[in-house]
């Protein structure tokens, strides 16, 4: 399907304000993980090169339970995952195989076509767990898309850190008050965890045209606007708005950059600037074209329809 035809979620705009619209997360079940799906929504499909947004968890897998996101495809995005809480075991076509940890970057281009699994691995599975994080997909420049597939690591030392008065900023991907993320990008990006101390007030910098905030934790408000938990704010290009707690520590994400060079077709995994490119990766993983994931050999089957 493409991006018109996602479930309407409840969308709103408000015009006598820095607050561009509000886009309300729907719950999406993924097998007893249950997650928060904010993009692509019915009135907006990215927010700069953000394509794709989910918020997963907090869940508690008891011990010998976990996730398993089996090996399946994906082309024309880099899918970008950052955890709060937990670990997740990514294992790609590549030969990549990487625990991902809280703070830490797994960042996986998928360009002309990769394949990935996400598991728990066994000794977090044998413990028990907390998970909780957000998995982004990015849509690739038209003259990326079929670039070819690569996966990066970044831990979170490696990321800058960026202090302000009363709030602390992790940059994750793009540059932010003269600071660059270590990332590699091929579009004009900011991605940022943004945690504020009690009594602590952020001015959202209006350096990228297109910018939204999700609030993670805790009582926030936006020039006064209280910030809901599980609803992405678009901001106005060119504003500066406050976002401050409105009584302990508080943690958002911001995310944005340049707008997109065109919009783009999205389907299960898919995502492309041409619907013929599409058909071809379905067409692709159906006949088992894809490359296989070593040490992993289940799949996921392709969608109907």
């Amino acid at each position: 399907m493409s991006w018109m035809a996602c479930d309407a979620p409840g969308e709103r705009s408000e015009p006598d304000s820095a607050v561009e619209r509000v886009i309300a997360s729907r719950p999406r079940d993924l097998g007893g993980f249950q997650v928060r799906r904010l993009l692509p929504s019915a009135h907006r499909q990215m927010v700069g090169p953000f394509i794709f947004f989910d918020e997963m968890g907090p869940a508690r897998f008891p011990p010998g339970r976990g996730i398993d996101v089996r090996p399946h495809p994906h082309i024309g995005l880099a899918t970008v995952t950052y955890l709060f809480e937990g670990e997740i075991l990514h294992r790609d076509s590549l030969g990549s195989v990487q625990p991902i940890r809280p703070g830490d970057v797994n960042w996986m281009t998928a360009g002309r076509g990769i394949v990935h699994s996400e598991r728990t691995g066994p000794e977090v599975r044998a413990a028990g767990h907390l998970l909780s994080g957000i998995q982004a997909w990015v849509a690739l420049p038209r003259d990326a898309e079929e670039t070819e597939p690569a996966f990066a690591h970044h831990s979170r030392d490696a990321l800058p850190l960026i202090e302000g008065d009363g709030w602390t900023l992790r940059l994750i991907a793009g540059d932010l008050a003269g600071a660059r993320s270590p990332v590699a990008t091929a579009w004009e990006i900011l991605y940022a965890d943004v945690t504020l101390r009690p009594g602590g007030r952020f001015a959202v910098p209006g350096g990228h045209a297109e910018r939204a905030l999700y609030p993670v934790s805790g009582e926030m408000r936006l020039d006064g606007r209280r910030l809901a938990e599980g609803e992405l704010v678009v901001l106005r290009d060119g504003t500066e708005p406050v976002v401050g707690s409105a009584g302990g520590a508080a943690r958002l994400m911001l995310l944005g950059g340049a707008p997109m060079d065109g919009p783009r077709t999205v389907w299960w995994n898919f995502v492309s600037s041409r619907p013929e490119r599409i058909e071809s990766a379905k067409a692709d993983w159906r006949a088992g074209r894809f490359p296989r994931v070593a040490g992993d050999d289940e799949f996921i089957p392709l969608p109907e329809g």
